[in-house]
């Protein structure tokens, strides 16, 4: 019997090491696999994107906040593993109904580490975990070092459109965008991905960066233009949402990422 603690305290207790998974989390998916484990992956969501040929070769179970309970019944999973963010409460509760539901909670990089250690230990793969954690760990003093001598600047990073949606504080996001040297002006804001109005910018920070997220909402040209109008002339910078979302074993190519978009910057 293996009796484990999940990051939001829930106690797991397993006789054998779960066999069948269902991932609701894309960027969880992605480790999932990454970790060696694509034979017991069994269900994903229709947003977990990565790796390519797991919508051909997975049951898709719904989307994160939407799901399909008694196809996830059918799949006769050992665990499930959700998200305190990208699912609700009311789903996690839901699907206790049919096996253990294994919740994370990733707010910054150490978090980060301690996902992949604890899937080493739930799922029995410690060494290829570990292999991670060493990789992530040697990547991200690189990337200290190199952001040494790159000055901090003032940036709002952008997630949604009607209404307008920010990135706020007490979220993975906020914390990439710190490990980059930009200072949220929106992390003071009420809420982990506040409402705000753009004619405001100037007042509530006037950022030197404006970051558009590829996702959840696919800004367009006209967006930057607009979303540009209410600031200083800061440089508006459409970006790659997934390496600033996703955790996991994305961090590693997030780092290189982050290396090209300072250069793009500077």
């Amino acid at each position: 019997m293996k009796t484990l603690t999940d990051p939001i305290g829930q106690k797991h207790s397993f006789e054998q090491t779960p066999k069948r998974i269902v991932s609701l989390v894309p960027s969880q998916t992605e480790l999932l696999y990454d970790l060696g484990l694509e034979n017991s992956i069994v269900g994903i969501t229709k947003f977990c994107v990565h790796p390519y040929h797991f919508k051909s070769t997975k049951k898709i179970i719904g989307g994160t906040k939407k799901v399909h309970v008694e196809k996830i019944r059918l799949l006769e999973p050992d665990i499930i593993i959700a998200n305190k963010e990208e699912n609700t409460l009311e789903i996690v509760e839901q699907l206790k109904t049919i096996c253990p539901v294994w919740v994370t909670d990733v707010k910054d990089v150490s978090d980060n580490i301690k996902i992949i250690q604890e899937f080493g230990q739930l799922f029995n793969v410690r060494t290829e975990a570990q292999k991670w954690v060493d990789k992530l760990e040697f990547a991200a003093r690189d990337f200290n070092q190199f952001m040494q001598h790159v000055p901090r600047r003032k940036a709002a990073y952008f997630i949604w459109k009607d209404p307008y949606m920010v990135a706020g504080s007490d979220t993975y996001i906020n914390a990439l965008l710190q490990l980059n040297h930009f200072d949220n002006i929106y992390a003071s804001k009420p809420g982990r991905y506040p409402e705000v109005e753009i004619k405001k910018m100037r007042l509530e920070g006037d950022p030197e960066v404006v970051f558009l997220s590829s996702e959840p909402y696919p800004f367009k040209d006209e967006d930057a233009f607009e979303i540009g109008r209410f600031t200083h002339h800061a440089k508006t910078v459409f970006v790659d949402g997934e390496m600033f979302s996703w955790y996991g074993s994305r961090l590693l190519k997030a780092f290189a990422y982050f290396k090209k978009l300072q250069e793009r910057l500077a």
